[in-house]
């Protein structure tokens, strides 16, 4: 996904080979292309730039994911060609958006499950790394790296894929110096460099930190360090009580203030909580997310020392829990995407999110309901556990909160190359066979052996007392 969210292969549009973010604010993000066209629609990508000029292309895009847009943002605009699978690759559909992001969830949900995955899977995630230490969304077999295509998103999974599955220091290395060389100064990450920064791929980049054992208060440029860049993005006490703790986006220059985003909120809480993927969810805490807590329940005014003043990073992850938490309740169990002129809809991938954020900051009753509900809604999400990316994403909820996983590690599994463990279990099974099938050829033998003694025997015997001269 774009600067915002990550996506499964299906809720939010993807990157052409130039991405553009263009979002409007609170909203569901678009990732246009220049010059291609419209992308396919995929989960992958959710979050984008905010650009005044491309903010109409962005509703239209909005309008396409909820299916009241019949046509294309740009009916005249060829679609990209959509990229062959390659071997190794999880998921049926086209890679060229969301390639890295869901080959890193499946990898990191497999390795949760202690399942092996095949060279091949392993292979063609560590090959998409460019020498620079970055990867892109997608690169074609054979293709050039170019920096202008590497995204922290696609860096960040896969940094935590890799830190999971072991054995691959030197490309975390890698990773890991590839986002501290594209650090913002203000201390945030853009969804490519040398764009503003946003809170989804903050948040993103500070999970790929702790995975790697890299604390982020150490990781900054001109004095910022990541929880500062992360901060740049949460709403504090100058915002109305119902809106503190949430994430934006970015910030909105059409209100002049930070704007709660789902997404954003939900993707950002797991880095504020100190946590990464795969979730462990075993620590418990008792009470409820603390609120934040500010001097009065009225906002604060603008320009005041209490409206100025960034959420700590010691309140950050309780306060934008309790906000998840607060907005799950309201929802139904639910975050809800809201897009310009469409009806209000379930956020999967937010509400994903938020049960991770909940259960890594030791609060697993109020992430249960989101759990349960992702359950319920599992089938529609994942098409019926045909989406790789979303397949994933619920096996980590499902671990996080130690439901069981039986059936969507095997869904997952089917998705993509026979893991190691399966190809060993095959083989297992029949060397057996081939001694059981050899010990009874023996078996066979001895006993024709003695039938044909026995024969003889009596055949001897019957003519001796004919003749006994024999």
């Amino acid at each position: 996904m774009p600067a915002l969210g990550r996506p499964d292969e299906s809720e939010h549009p993807g990157r052409g080979e130039r991405p553009v973010r263009t979002h409007a604010p609170g909203t569901v993000e678009d990732y246009g292309t220049a010059p291609p066209g419209p992308p396919p629609l995929t989960e992958r990508h959710t979050r984008t730039m905010l650009t005044a000029a491309r903010l109409g292309a962005a509703a239209l895009s909005a309008a396409l994911l909820t299916g009241i847009a019949a046509g294309p943002a740009l009916a005249d605009s060829p679609a990209p060609t959509p990229a062959a699978l390659p071997d190794g690759l999880y998921g049926k559909g086209d890679p060229t958006y969301d390639g890295v992001w869901r080959q890193s969830l499946a990898l990191t949900a497999l390795a949760a499950a202690k399942v092996t995955p095949a060279d091949s899977a392993v292979g063609w995630l560590t090959g998409q790394q460019c020498e620079d230490g970055g990867w892109p969304s997608y690169r074609a077999a054979g293709a050039a790296c170019d920096p202008k295509t590497e995204d922290s998103n696609a860096t960040a999974v896969a940094v935590q894929a890799l830190v999971a599955l072991g054995g691959h220091q030197e490309a975390v290395d890698k990773g890991v110096g590839w986002l501290k060389a594209n650090q913002n100064a203000d201390g945030s990450w853009a969804y490519n460099p040398g764009s503003p920064g946003d809170a989804d791929s903050t948040g993103l980049a500070v999970n790929a930190l702790f995975a790697a054992k890299t604390d982020p208060a150490g990781v900054a440029k001109a004095g910022r360090s990541a929880f500062d860049g992360l901060a740049l993005f949460q709403l504090g006490c100058a915002a109305p009580a119902d809106q503190r703790g949430a994430f934006a986006y970015q910030f909105d220059p059409a209100v002049g203030a930070l704007t709660p985003n789902a997404l954003a909120s939900a993707q950002a809480a797991l880095a504020a909580s100190g946590g990464h993927l795969p979730v462990a969810g075993s620590v418990h805490a008792d009470a409820a997310p603390k609120a934040l807590a500010c001097a009065s329940d009225a906002p604060a005014a603008q320009g005041s020392s209490a409206s100025s003043a960034p959420v700590t990073h010691a309140e950050s992850g309780e306060a934008v829990g309790a906000y998840l938490t607060a907005q799950l309740t309201a929802g139904g169990d639910h975050l809800t995407l809201t897009t310009p002129g469409a009806a209000p809809t379930p956020d999967y991938t937010a509400t994903a999110w938020a049960a991770l954020a909940l259960s890594q900051s030791g609060h697993p009753q109020q992430a249960a309901g989101a759990v349960d509900w992702l359950t319920k809604e599992g089938a529609t999400w994942t098409k019926g556990g045909t989406d790789a990316g979303a397949t994933a994403t619920l096996l980590l909820v499902a671990q996080a909160a130690h439901r069981d996983t039986a059936a969507l590690t095997g869904q997952l599994t089917a998705l993509g190359p026979a893991p190691k463990a399966a190809e060993a279990a095959a083989s297992a099974t029949e060397a057996p066979k081939e001694k059981k099938d050899g010990g009874i050829g023996q078996y066979w033998l001895i006993g024709v052996g003695l039938l044909v003694g026995i024969g003889g025997g009596l055949v001897l015997s019957l003519q001796r007392k004919r003749n006994p001269h024999l």
